[in-house]
């Protein structure tokens, strides 16, 4: 019964599920900004200019020295006049500044996040009673147990939906996810990449390139939220775009895997869920919380439930299996022009 509780929650929530696809289809997502027939409202009356990162309290600068410097947008996009501007938090928190008329998942409100420049070149706090930055429900910690730094590289949303706000875990060391409730936009759960070990945040919190897997080319993804039973729900899966046609290691086992850990697993539902290329192929997936779920392009992901506030981790580990050829005859994967809806990406 929880699990099919659970798995209506996802649906539910998918609002932002089909995430991979908005961003894989989209090299660049498009512009923000507020729309009068059609055109934006930056367009239409603003002079030009742009609002700078104010670094308010808890903020986080990504690729500053790129034209949006410091916003969590696009490499190529300002915060121009007329403009929402999204932006990142420090590790464990959550951005809590959006356009509070858009409620659900739709385009063109799902980018209205972030704090509002108008065409006076004035930065608007949208949600007055809202920190700018809060911390999330310290219910899931990244722990990297392999040798080297990993990022955690969580998508914009409301924004862009590109995986621009950073999470470096250091070798050894555990750092906290942000986990949103109910309160969130949109009731919407974050989404992570997970990149491999080694990787910089420069490198990894970007779109990247089919040269190497990393940024939205890397293997796995995760998600995570709490419902207002305290209920969390922790999933980790394949990336579908490193299953494409198009994706030069769709037939690599990478070089390391992921689980799901819980420090009370009585209180855990869905163990154990793994993915560990030594023991599995790609797109394979370990353990009873799989069920044989998949998502888009039939990405295998596995979901846990931590009850009662309980505490779940996504653990790193190296593995032997790098760069082994999977073994199974190639088959075509759905194409990926059309939306498809990964129910655990927006619990």
């Amino acid at each position: 019964m929880l699990h099919c509780t659970l798995i209506s929650l996802l649906a539910g929530g998918a609002i932002a599920a089909d995430s991979y696809n908005n961003l894989h289809n989209h090299e660049h997502a498009k512009r923000m900004g507020k729309e009068v027939q059609g055109k934006e409202v930056s367009h239409l009356f603003r002079r030009d200019g742009t609002c700078s990162f104010p670094n308010y309290d808890g903020m986080v600068a990504v690729q500053s020295d790129s034209k949006n410097a410091g916003w969590a947008m696009s490499w190529d996009q300002s915060c121009s006049y007329g403009s929402w501007c999204p932006y990142a938090c420090s590790p464990g928190q959550l951005a809590g500044q959006w356009d509070p008329q858009v409620t659900s998942y739709s385009y063109p409100g799902s980018q209205y996040g972030g704090l509002y420049c108008d065409e006076n070149g004035n930065l608007q706090k949208p949600i007055s009673q809202n920190d700018y930055c809060y911390d999330g429900k310290g219910t899931v910690t990244a722990k990297n147990n392999a040798g080297s730094d990993v990022p955690f590289c969580q998508t914009v949303l409301p924004g862009n939906e590109e995986m621009l706000i950073p999470t470096l875990v250091n070798s050894g060391s555990e750092e906290s996810l942000a986990v949103p409730g109910t309160e969130y936009w949109a009731q919407t759960a974050a989404h992570y990449y997970i990149n491999p070990p080694g990787t910089s945040v420069a490198d990894g919190c970007k779109w990247g390139s089919l040269s190497n897997p990393r940024g939205n080319w890397s293997p796995y993804v995760a998600g995570a939220n709490m419902d207002d039973s305290q209920n969390t729900y922790v999933k980790i899966g394949w990336n579908p775009i490193y299953l494409e046609d198009s994706c030069p290691f769709k037939n690599t086992r990478p070089s390391f895997g992921v689980k799901i850990t819980c420090d009370d697993e009585s209180q855990c539902v869905g163990l154990p869920c793994s993915i560990d290329p030594s023991q599995q192929d790609v797109n394979q997936i370990g353990g009873q919380g799989s069920g044989g779920a998949g998502g888009a392009g039939g990405a295998q992901f596995c979901v846990v439930t931590a009850r009662n506030g309980a505490k779940a981790n996504i653990e790193v580990f190296e593995t032997s299996s790098g760069n082994t050829k999977r073994d199974v005859p190639h088959h075509a994967h759905n194409k990926r022009g059309q939306r498809t809806v990964i129910s655990t990406m927006t619990i």
